[in-house]
């Protein structure tokens, strides 16, 4: 290769770089004052939450790349989750458990068939990738570094989250500063983002909060999350009606509920009724409703399974102060030959404290509940396997019934437990546990 085309192929590839980082710029450059607009709603109530009910907003400390602070409340993807109930989500990057497992325990063996013969196994390693979940209320810091997204827990728990899998990151966030005003802040912008109590942040609508009903006939109760992003009571409900073509505020709206065949009846605060609004029948989209549920945690009620829902006043949820660190897991194993190995564990090889979630579903409803409120969970054995469902009991005596999916199926990496005297953990793989 001569020197001339070595030269020509490295001013290419430098006014590529140059052109990317160009287009990054632009993005991550953009800090204006973010203009929130306040829809048109019918028959508005009085939404303002008192001083003492503001407690629930996200609070903290944002501090750019070039060292910039601003301190305020905040809204992540501008305008999704606002309290410390919402959920930061991600992708752990690696599994620091893997490495306490002998490595051929670690793989599984998969048959081929044909004409249902076996005629050849192939090992494969168990997937160990798993999500990252967890309350604003349970995360003191949160930093951004090359590809990699550092999650610091109260509990001092650090996750080191792949950057490019981090949703809730990538979509930015708002900070009210009551000093330099209003900012949206993109992912590239940011370096650390510190949480806080919530200091007083002025009027603020309430959060939103209702009952939601299920075809099957459960309900639940506590605060909303209206396809998976409106949670504020002056948040809108997108579409228009025959009488109207603004959107509706859900502090307008007293009810939404389904009605046969692919109709919606909405009832708002004045009394007024819609039978129909927009092309077919509301629900909460794609993403469906998340319900802060205090004898669940957290559920997400599927578009299909969703029936109704009233909406109630409820403040702003709970403060960053009551969210309390996370403990270690602790408990006991039984295994299929009747076994019991009692000590420290990690679930799935990836949860380990009490702020960390089972996920499973059940009739349309996907639950996430903390592990500190889960007090035993029995899975039928490999003959019952299929659809028989798992039990999970919790810490009032409540028995739930869900499907081996999530963190109950087949997919799950199994248990480490670690026993006091003993050097190294014991391994138990999930199809033996009891």
């Amino acid at each position: 290769m001569t020197r001339t085309l070595i030269a020509v192929l490295a001013i290419a590839a430098l006014f590529a770089l140059l052109v990317l980082a160009g287009a990054h710029s632009v993005l991550v450059q953009r800090v204006e004052p973010a203009v929130v607009s306040t829809p048109t709603a019918i028959a508005l109530s009085a939404t303002e939450a008192p001083v003492e009910e503001r407690q629930g907003y996200i609070y903290g400390r944002v501090t750019t790349v070039d060292g910039a602070t601003y301190e305020g409340r905040l809204r992540w993807g501008g305008d999704e989750e606002a309290f410390w109930g919402d959920y930061f989500d991600g992708s752990k990057g690696e599994n620091p458990w893997a490495a306490l497992v002998p490595l051929e325990r670690l793989q599984e063996s998969r048959p081929l068939e044909v004409f249902g013969f076996e005629v050849w196994r192939r090992e494969t390693e168990i997937e160990l990738r798993r999500p990252f979940m967890a309350r604003f209320g349970d995360i003191e810091r949160v930093e951004a570094s090359g590809l990699d997204l550092r999650v610091t827990l109260k509990s001092g728990t650090r996750f080191e989250l792949d950057r490019l899998a981090a949703d809730d990151f990538a979509d930015g966030v708002r900070v009210w500063d009551d000093r330099q005003g209003v900012f949206d802040f993109v992912e590239g912008q940011i370096r650390a983002v510190e949480f806080l109590s919530t200091a007083p942040v002025g009027t603020l609508p309430e959060r939103l909060h209702g009952t939601v009903r299920t075809r099957h006939g459960d309900h639940f109760t506590g605060f909303l999350q209206w396809d998976g992003g409106q949670n504020i009571r002056t948040d809108a409900l997108s579409g228009q009606t025959a009488d109207s073509a603004h959107p509706l505020r859900f502090d307008a709206i007293r009810s939404i509920a389904r009605r046969a065949p692919d109709g919606t009846t909405i009832t708002l605060l004045d009394g007024r009724q819609f039978d129909r609004f927009g092309d077919g029948p509301v629900s909460p989209g794609d993403h469906g409703i998340y319900v802060d549920d205090p004898r669940y945690g957290r559920v997400l009620v599927a578009s299909d399974a969703f029936e109704r829902v009233d909406l109630t006043p409820g403040g702003s949820g709970p403060a960053y102060g009551d969210f309390p660190p996370g403990q270690p897991l602790t408990g006991s194993v039984l295994t299929r030959d009747g076994r019991r190995v009692v000590g420290r564990l990690v679930y799935d090889l990836d949860e380990s404290e009490t702020t960390e979630t089972l996920d499973a579903p059940s009739k349309g409803v996907d639950y996430t509940i903390p592990f500190g409120l889960i007090a035993s969970i029995m899975v039928p054995n490999a003959a019952e396997r299929g659809p028989q469902p798992a039990t999970v009991t919790l810490r009032g005596g409540k028995e739930l019934r869900l499907e081996r999916n999530g963190d109950l199926g087949d997919g799950n990496a199994g248990m480490l437990v670690f026993v006091d005297g003993r050097e190294q953990p014991e391994y138990v793989i999930w199809a033996d546990v009891a």
